[in-house]
């Protein structure tokens, strides 16, 4: 949380559609945006399911390249992801920052009534994602440009050239 998943990938898109390279981008988070009845499915299962539309919608319409903004803490997601998205060729990106810089985002982000407990997962989310070690690579997030962030996770990620 804090680390500028949504906002890179939204200028990551940008940097392709600039250059009419075909993608979707697809927030994760936004997918499970809800409260169901408990007898009903876990929010994580309804979001991987809207995920699993939302990707067919898009491979029907040409689609084969996602951006897609998630923090996964588990193995287990991962590979949930991975069966879901049609591509053999996936890659996952960290973007890091310092605590201190994450909490401060999402201090002024999330000014809701929800917003002492989103700070207080900051270090949890941290600790948990190093643990878990599913990045191919990461990719510094904290006192640079926004497009910078975005044009190395593109290159790192193999989509575009550096030049």
């Amino acid at each position: 949380m804090g680390a500028g998943k949504s906002t890179v990938m939204a200028e990551a898109s940008d940097l392709l559609a600039q250059r009419q390279i075909v993608h979707a981008a697809i927030d994760m988070d936004a997918l499970g945006l809800a409260c169901i009845p408990s007898a009903h499915a876990k929010n994580d299962d309804l979001m991987y399911a809207n995920l699993a539309s939302v990707v067919r919608n898009f491979t029907i319409a040409g689609v084969s390249r996602f951006l897609v903004a998630r923090a996964i803490e588990r193995r287990e997601d991962l590979e949930l992801c991975r069966e879901i998205i049609p591509t053999t060729d996936a890659v996952v990106c960290r973007l890091i920052a310092s605590v201190g810089t994450m909490q401060q985002r999402i201090r002024e982000r999330e000014i809701g009534i929800l917003q002492n407990k989103f700070v207080a997962r900051v270090q949890t989310l941290n600790d948990t994602l190093d643990l878990a070690k599913l990045e191919d690579f990461t990719i510094s997030n904290e006192n640079r440009s926004l497009t910078a962030v975005a044009m190395e996770m593109l290159v790192k990620a193999g989509w575009i050239s550096n030049g």
